[in-house]
Formats: structure tokens, C-alpha cells, sequence
């Protein structure tokens, strides 16, 4: 059986996936990376991880690893992605692919030039709201598509680094995704508008105003466009990732509420009957039997080890086991991943290009041509 070396660089967030490679029958959870060598012996030892760096640089010298997976601070993965490409890994990168546009072309010509992979880890379009939404449309309960919305909001207040102040627009892949994911189209051009107006202290650090920004995106070669919301600060709303899909014979509606079941609206009912309430599976057989229990909350307690403060299982929709099986599946088969680098670049691009068009008064932003699929 095939299987590929993984290293992961950022153990935060990313030592959630450690037990999923080290489960999966295609990886081999071989090497870590933190700076903080104290957190790396930590987390080595309770994973019993050999293989520990705290340079980046003398772990991408490695050549007995095949891919790296980077979970470090946003403005880190453009860098990072750039550096492993160009010493001849496979790249799996959590969300934002870049801050700028020109940073995601260097990593689409990289890809290009090399031939190695790249999947922007985008965990909306791998949760099991999505899957489910995807079935429906895939086996033709929607109907024609006829629009797509999708909001993030969430409440960044506390946050360390450089969170305060972020344009909202700078960190959209989790609603830009889905709308874009679901008809597996592109973003052709983008209009914007800010509203709202978040503390003053921290508007000068990104010279950035806006409470919220949304958007409008119109689809290539399509008769669709989307709407996105997306709120960093300032603003009163439990935290949500959600897609609303509106098709001509039933529309699914993302909870309103976490914790709550999503709606199925189907059409050409009487009107108290078209809303029905509906459980989504989490699409744990789409996966191998190893690391199926990954899609549930609660299946790896890491709480209960002294040195480490998170539970494993079940985060973002249950996306994770489903991100790491896409990208492994893509290097064991020869493919790119979904997305790969381009539709990465577009979903990024739109973000970035948004904020451009909201602080110019919402003007029209184009897709550079280069992030199209075709």
C-alpha cells in the first residue's frame, strides 16, 4: 500500500491531525514542527512522534518527507507554501491561502512548473452540512441552482497577533468556498461594501473600518451569482460558517442556530408543509474504516493529558478526516486535490478582491484569468 510522509508545522490547531494521519492507511505521521521546543516535546511525547523540529527550514531539507501540512498564523502560509514547493513537497495549507493576490500566483506557477500538489484545507466544503447539501444537488433533489449565500461570523475580540483589526473580507474562504464549491464554478468578478464602523484604536493597523463587509459574486459561464457576509469584530452573532442554497425544487438552510437542525424547503407544497427539518449524517462512510470515529465530537480526549488543552473529533462539521483523506487520496492516485491550487487562488482572490472593492466604494473587481479552472 501506497503511503506518503507527512510532516505538520503549526501544533495548535494542527495537532488535531496528527491521530487522523497516524490512523489513516495511506500516511505516515513521520515529523513535527513548533518553535517552542517545549510544546514540541510535549505533544511528540503524548503522540509518540519521533521525528521533532523547531526550524522550518532544516525540516524542509528532510527528503525523507513527501508533504507538509502548515497550520501556522495566516500571514506565514504564503511564505511556507512557496518555501516547500520549491524544496519539493506537497503542500496541504490551512485557510487563507495567501494575503495577496500575487502570492497565490506564485504558488498556482509553482505547482505548475513542479508538478507537486497543493489543497488549500478549506473545511466548510468537506463539513457534513456541505456533503449533505452536495448529495442533494448531485442526485438532483435542488433542481436548477438558481442562488447561493454564505456568511462567517464570528467574534475575534481576545484574539492575539494579528487578528485585531482584520479586514473581514481578508479571511472569507469559509463562505467563498461553499458558493463557489458547490457548482464547481469560479469567481469571474467581485462588488463589495463595508458597513459599520469597528473601534477606532484598531481601524489604523490594517487602515481598515468596517464592521462587516459583504459581498456579490458572479459565477463564470454561469447564470449564478452569491452573496457572502463575513464579521470580525464589533458585531453581536454566535459564531456561524453556513451555505444557503436556493434551488427551483427545494432550498437548504444552513441552522440558524449551532446545535440546531438545518431546513429543507421543497417546493409546489401547501405552505405550512414546505419547511421540513432535517438531520445531517456526518459521511463517515465515505472514509476509511480507521478514521471514520474523526467525524464525531468526543473520539480523542486530549484534555485529559496535562500537557494539552483541546478535544480531537468532529471539529469544523467534521471536516477533518475528510480534508486529509481528499489530499491523500490525490497524492496516492497521481490527481490534484479538490480544490487544488488554482480554485484555491480564485477562492482566496475573491476575499482579497472584495476588501479592495468595498474600500473603493464597492467597484468591480475582476478574477485574474490565470485562477480560472479551464
Amino acid at each position: 500500500m501506497t503511503t506518503f510522509r507527512a510532516a505538520i508545522i503549526g501544533l495548535g490547531f494542527g495537532a488535531e491531525f496528527i491521530p487522523i494521519y497516524q490512523r489513516h492507511p495511506n500516511a505516515d505521521m513521520f515529523a513535527i514542527c513548533q518553535r517552542n521546543r517545549e510544546t514540541l516535546d510535549k505533544i511528540g511525547d503524548a503522540f509518540d512522534v519521533e521525528r521533532r523540529y523547531t526550524d522550518y527550514d532544516e525540516l524542509l531539507r528532510d527528503p525523507d518527507i513527501d508533504f507538509v501540512h502548515i497550520n501556522t498564523p495566516i500571514p506565514d502560509h504564503a511564505a511556507m507554501s512557496i518555501a516547500a514547493l520549491e524544496a519539493g513537497k506537497h503542500v496541504a495549507c490551512t485557510v487563507p491561502m495567501a494575503t495577496s493576490v500575487e502570492d497565490c500566483r506564485r504558488i498556482v506557477d509553482l505547482c505548475e512548473k513542479t508538478g507537486l500538489k497543493y489543497m488549500m484545507m478549506e473545511t466548510v466544503v468537506y463539513s457534513r452540512e456541505f456533503l449533505f447539501v452536495q448529495e442533494l444537488y448531485e442526485r438532483g433533489d435542488l433542481g436548477k441552482l438558481q442562488f447561493l449565500q454564505a456568511s462567517h461570523q464570528q467574534d475575534m475580540d481576545g484574539w492575539p497577533g494579528y487578528w485585531p483589526g482584520l479586514p473581514p473580507m481578508f479571511y472569507a474562504t469559509h463562505c467563498v468556498g461553499p458558493v463557489l464549491g458547490l457548482p464547481r464554478a469560479d469567481a469571474e468578478y467581485v462588488s463589495c461594501f463595508g458597513s459599520g464602523t469597528i473601534r477606532e484604536e484598531m481601524i489604523p493597523i490594517y487602515n481598515s473600518p468596517f464592521a462587516i463587509e459583504t459581498a456579490h459574486l458572479k459565477l463564470r459561464n454561469s447564470d449564478l451569482s452569491a452573496r457572502i457576509i463575513r464579521s470580525l469584530f464589533d458585531t453581536a452573532r454566535q459564531y456561524r460558517e453556513s451555505i444557503d442554497v436556493y434551488g427551483s425544487k427545494q432550498a437548504f438552510e444552513w441552522p440558524l442556530i449551532e446545535g440546531e437542525k438545518a431546513v429543507l424547503h421543497t417546493a409546489k407544497k401547501p405552505e405550512p408543509e414546505i419547511p421540513t427539518l432535517v438531520d445531517v449524517p456526518d459521511y463517515a462512510h465515505l472514509l476509511p474504516e480507521g478514521i471514520r470515529d474523526f467525524t464525531t465530537k468526543g473520539v480523542y480526549d486530549l484534555a485529559a493529558n496535562e500537557h494539552l488543552s483541546f478535544t480531537q473529533g468532529g471539529g469544523h462539521g467534521g471536516s477533518h478526516p475528510h480534508l486529509a483523506h481528499e489530499f491523500l487520496m490525490a497524492l496516492v492516485e497521481g490527481r490534484d486535490p479538490w480544490p487544488n491550487a488554482k480554485q484555491s487562488a480564485n477562492w482566496t482572490s475573491v476575499g482579497i478582491l472584495a476588501h479592495e472593492s468595498a474600500m473603493d466604494g464597492g467597484a468591480r473587481r475582476d478574477l485574474p484569468d490565470w485562477s480560472f479552472s479551464d
